[in-house]
């Protein structure tokens, strides 16, 4: 392999030169099950010049410039006759998958022209009728047809998916905790480490080999998903060069060019993602002992521990810009030496991405409210309302490199991947709390906050695929480990509270002036083996699968926080927070005399450390022991351990006998089985119906299984870990283990068109849901909980039709959706119940059951689109919706927080010239300008808001050019 390694250079070198010929490039397949063929003879007809695919099904062929002819044979498949196979000087012909039927008496050589190869759709329908799990996706050749830059819009053209944020996939409208996002079959955490799904708006498409959305479980993935997993196959081996650059903006008219725009002045470096400094913490800042007027340090050592924060306290204006995006990417294959039987190639890719946002909202809310206690009001009254603005800056750099090798039989890849992510937000808020309220003292207050959060992820892929001769035995290796960091250094939060005299700092009321540092970093390797072989059963194909799979996680958390203390009386002339830190008001001077006090105990409560061990082993085994039934039987084992090392408030204030202190002590321990059982019966050549039956789980997050405590400084609610106990909680957070069962009858029509309707059920043992606390009346804390068992039913309707059969005219109009009904139950705990029954209106019937947390009880969605290859125009108008959905569970005094439906109602066209080489793209997205929306709800009261923001309406323009 070294000896190959060092020809490259030279042939990168040589290559422009001596080129004197095109080259032929394709993939051959089986047309009935839509695998790739190893071994099929390609030639050039009437001469000696060929090849034969390699373990990808991929051949790559050296002719002369002109029409060629080409012969496909395999042993017991039908001969192909490819003509018109036009070779120009120096560039690739690349023809679109040829699919062999297998051979018969009757059928002679099939010819066919190679301008009339469209199997695109073909390809991927036979690909999922012969799946052994319900999957919908989207193919390269799909994704280049139509035009898509990014993974994130070509995966809204997927069967089921919903976008949540703009780059995050959900499938059957249930949220984070059951979808799950894998990148090249592995499982890695994305820039938000408490997420399963990974930010999709990173990866160009012509990087893109396909996406996946699996929809049901087998041994042979991960146990840890219900709803569904969409996996991103990026490219080892282009098949054809590629050098292309795009350039895209999005104006928005309420937060774009607009002179109102928050923001505040941050370091020199936030344009590439990461702070230069400029928000780092004081030196002496992480000591037991900070420097303060009563901590016995000199005065002078004093004065400088507080002049080493950053004075910036308030938000400013200024215009703001529209979004910008760049995207650099390049890759091709190289034949390595051409005479060798092995054929070896080398091919490369790289990807780099700018993108920056901007984001303003105008009218943001976000409310706590209360219940009456008395059973005949039945109007919620407001605890807190905060209205206001903020704007907010992100930058992603997003940078992924891959090279792979390969033979005849075997390939080796690596791909490395890193992103960086920063987010500057600034916002002015008026607070109005109301003293009548159940634990609030009374007050108004106008509040600035300063925010920074900066991501970066780290990952490496290496893979080995081999095919053992010709024995039918497979095997295929994964190792990738991941390093991503998440720091929020300098969270500054400035509120004046507003009384009828004066304007000063109240702890009591608006809070003193605070500051917090956090910071995370985790480790996550993983590795896996899985090993095939095909063999005959019963007469007919079969297959056997198994193999192994090991993951480590390991995180460091950290959360340090500091506020502003006045050593006697206060005094300000103006409410403006960029006079705050100025000399006159700094200790020693008076009055104000400002100084800056630690909040963090020793050890610190809010630090943690923790990891995670999981062992995974499976078989699977794939036959038909009827000629129209398909068998697929398996079962995974995970042995799954969770360790902590941290301690409450209590044990960190100095009672270490009633306080908690783990010490990597074992925090969540399970050893489950795995099992899937799934039939799928060939009712005729092209309808299936499935059943299965599997079994998968849900697990905490390394913060859900904490003490920690995070406060949301723009809205001061806090989360807490699930190891605080309660009167109502044992602090005994536990997994979600789910049975499911699944019916889908499928009918695949012709040009990728289908028909599908599917029938669920769920059981879900101990389900986690985020819960309000109602010990916590002062403050709005929130904590995930085991509540009662759970279960749900859906059906779910697929239609993906051309509309020629209104009319010829209207052959290239597509209508592709689905809609999904759920109905979904939770058996509430005794304690769950009495406390609603604490708080009944008069008439209200308080039931044991109510809606299940994170599941839409509807989901719709439907796209009709426009395709003209001979025009190059691709055009389409999608709509989403999810039905009111519980997001946070109330109790006694605190209502239920619902999600509410938003219309989302998107436009894109892309249009293609220069023989395909330019494609201008336009959108424009929330086409309704519908607003996002959290109510409180409570019976027969008006809904009242939890939190409302409206993105409004944005236009979007982009361009691509390859070379």
């Amino acid at each position: 392999m070294i000896k190959y390694l060092l020809m490259v250079g030279l042939i990168l070198v040589l290559s422009g030169t001596m080129a004197q010929n095109g080259t032929i490039r394709g993939s051959v397949l089986d047309g009935k099950t839509g695998e790739t063929l190893v071994g099929v003879t390609v030639l050039v007809k009437g001469t000696t010049i060929g090849a034969s695919t390699d373990l990808d099904g991929k051949f790559s062929i050296s002719v002369s410039v002109g029409s060629h002819e080409l012969q496909i044979t395999y042993i017991s498949y039908q001969t192909v006759l490819l003509e018109n196979v036009r070779v120009k000087l120096n560039e690739v012909t690349l023809i679109d998958d040829i699919l062999l039927q297998e051979s018969s008496f009757e059928l002679a050589e099939v010819v066919i022209s190679a301008e009339a190869i469209r199997t695109t759709e073909a390809v991927l329908m036979t690909m999922k009728k012969q799946s052994v799990v319900i999957m919908d996706g989207i193919s390269s050749a799909k994704i280049k047809l139509i035009g898509d830059a990014t993974a994130v819009e070509a995966a809204k053209r997927v069967t089921g998916v919903s976008i949540e944020d703009g780059k995050y996939v959900y499938v059957r409208g249930l949220g984070d905790r059951y979808s799950k996002t894998m990148l090249n079959h592995v499982d890695i955490p994305g820039l938000d480490p408490d997420r399963n799904s990974l930010q999709m708006d990173i990866f160009p498409t012509n990087l893109v080999d396909n996406m996946m959305v699996v929809k049901n479980f087998t041994a042979d993935l991960p146990a840890d998903f219900t709803g569904g997993i969409m996996n991103i196959e990026t490219k080892d081996f282009p098949e054809d060069k590629i050098f292309s650059v795009s350039l895209s903006t999005t104006y928005n008219p309420d937060m774009h060019l607009n002179p109102d725009f928050l923001t505040y002045k941050g370091g020199k470096t936030d344009f590439l993602g990461f702070d230069d400094g400029t928000r780092a913490i004081p030196g002496q800042a992480k000591e037991s002992k900070v420097p303060t007027p009563y901590s016995g340090h000199p005065q002078d050592e004093v004065i400088n521990f507080i002049n080493n924060f950053n004075p910036t306290l308030g938000a400013i204006r200024e215009k703001s810009f529209a979004d910008l995006s760049f995207s650099l990417s390049l890759g091709n294959q190289i034949s390595l030496n051409s005479e060798s039987p092995k054929d070896p190639k080398l091919g490369y890719i790289f990807a780099l991405s700018y993108k920056n946002d901007y984001k303003f909202y105008d009218n943001v809310t976000f409310s706590e409210y209360q219940r009456f206690f008395d059973p005949d009001r039945y109007e919620m009254r407001y605890a807190t309302i905060q209205n206001g603005q903020y704007g907010e800056r992100s930058t992603l750099i997003g940078a992924i490199a891959g090279l792979a090798f390969k033979t005849k039989l075997s390939k080796i890849r690596f791909t490395f991947m890193h992103l960086q992510n920063g987010e500057s937000l600034a916002g002015k808020f008026l607070l109005n709390n109301d003293g009548e309220a159940v634990g609030q003292s009374g007050y108004i207050a106008g509040s600035d906050n300063l925010e920074y959060n900066e991501r970066a992820l780290s990952n490496l892929f290496l893979n080995g695929n081999h095919l053992i001769g010709n024995s039918g035995w497979e095997i295929d290796w994964r190792i990738s480990p991941t390093l991503s960091t998440s720091s929020d250094p300098d969270i500054r939060k400035t509120a004046f509270t507003y009384r009828p005299l004066d304007t000063l700092f109240l702890a009591g009321a608006g809070g003193n002036p605070s500051r917090i540092w956090r910071s995370l970093s985790e480790i996550n390797g993983s590795g896996k083996v899985d090993v095939n072989k095909k063999y005959t059963l019963f007469d007919r194909d079969a297959r056997l699968k198994f193999g192994v799979n090991y993951t480590y996680k390991e995180r460091e958390y950290e959360i340090l926080f500091f506020d502003m203390q006045f050593v006697g009386s206060q005094s300000w002339q103006t409410s403006d927070p960029t006079q705050i830190l100025i000399p006159d008001h700094i200790y020693p001077n008076k009055p104000n005399s400002i100084y800056y006090q630690s909040g963090n105990n020793d050890p610190n409560p809010n630090a943690y450390e923790s990891n995670i061990r999981n062992s995974a082993a499976y078989i699977q085994n794939e036959f038909s022991p009827l000629p129209r039934l398909r068998t697929i039987l398996g079962v995974r084992i995970e042995n799954y351990v969770q360790r902590h090392t941290g301690r409450d408030q209590t044990f960190a204030n100095g009672d270490f006998a009633n306080g908690k202190n783990l010490v990597n002590d074992k925090v969540l321990e399970s050893l489950d089985f795995f099992p899937s059982v799934n039939f799928i019966f060939a009712l005729t050549e092209e309808q299936n119906l499935r059943v299965s039956y599997t079994r998968t789980i849900a697990r905490p997050s390394f913060k859900e299984l904490s003490f920690a405590q995070i406060i949301d400084p723009l809205t001061n609610r806090i989360f807490n870990g699930s190891l605080f106990t309660y009167a109502d909680w044992d602090g005994k957070l536990t997994e979600t283990r789910i049975d499911n069962i699944d019916f889908r009858w499928e009918w695949f029509l012709e040009r990728g068109q289908i028909f599908s309707v599917s029938a669920f059920f769920k059981n879900f043992d101990d389900p986690i849901e985020m819960v309000r606390i109602p010990e916590q009346q002062t403050s709005t804390e929130y904590q995930v909980r085991n509540v009662g068992d759970g279960e749900l039913i859906g059906l779910e309707f697929e239609l993906r039709k051309d509309l020629n059969f209104i009319s010829e005219s209207l052959a290239n109009f597509n209508f592709s959706g689905n809609f999904t009904w759920v109905q979904s139950k939770i058996d509430m705990s005794d304690r769950e119940f009495n406390s609603r029954t604490t708080y009944k209106k008069i008439g209200q019937v308080v039931e044991s059951v109510r809606q299940m947390a994170g599941q839409a009880p509807y989901v719709i969605n439907a796209g009709l689109t426009y395709g003209n290859f001979d025009l190059g125009v691709e055009a389409g108008i999608f709509y989403n919706i999810k039905g009111p959905t519980l997001a946070i569970v109330g109790a006694g005094l605190f209502p239920d927080i619902f999600d509410h439906p938003f219309h989302s109602l998107n436009f894109s066209l892309n249009k293609k010239f220069i023989d395909n080489h330019l494609v201008l793209d336009v959108k424009v997205s929330n086409i309704l300008k519908s607003s996002i929306e959290s109510f409180y709800h409570s019976y027969k009261a008006e809904n009242e808001y939890f939190s409302s923001y409206n993105p409004g309406i944005s236009f979007g323009l982009g361009m691509s050019y390859k070379f």
